[in-house]
């Protein structure tokens, strides 16, 4: 089973992956190191705004439309409860959450809902 990272544990990975530390990373990028720090730790929360994770995206070299950009927000979303804002633009995979949070749940579907969210997933 993977094991879960965090949204604070993926931006320390890649803060070290570009070599700095803490201090040298915030004073480049003009950031508070302590909330940066606790960020890391998982003690303050991530940004909800996209405007600041794209920001923390680019200090932390991470390129637009990547997977890890994708995982970024991800994360970032998934630690405050919410599920992904491209996810919502698309109604068909709207209609499917309940189908996919059942199933999650290990609660019984139809064999036809799941063949219907199986096709949904393979199209995305």
């Amino acid at each position: 089973m993977p094991t879960k990272v965090t949204f604070g544990e993926f931006f320390k990975q890649k803060r070290i992956g570009l070599k700095k530390t803490l201090r040298q990373f915030c004073a480049e990028n003009k950031l508070d190191p302590g909330n940066i720090s606790k960020l890391e730790r998982g003690l303050l929360s991530p940004p909800q705004g996209s405007d600041k994770l794209e920001e923390y995206a680019g200090y932390l070299h991470i390129k637009k439309g990547s997977d890890d950009w994708y995982k970024f927000f991800d994360l970032a979303r998934i630690e405050a409860g919410r599920i992904p804002e491209e996810l919502l633009k698309d109604d068909a995979v709207v209609a499917s959450l309940p189908i996919l949070f059942r199933t999650l749940r290990g609660q019984k579907i139809s064999e036809k809902k799941l063949d219907e969210l199986v096709q949904l997933i393979r199209k995305s």
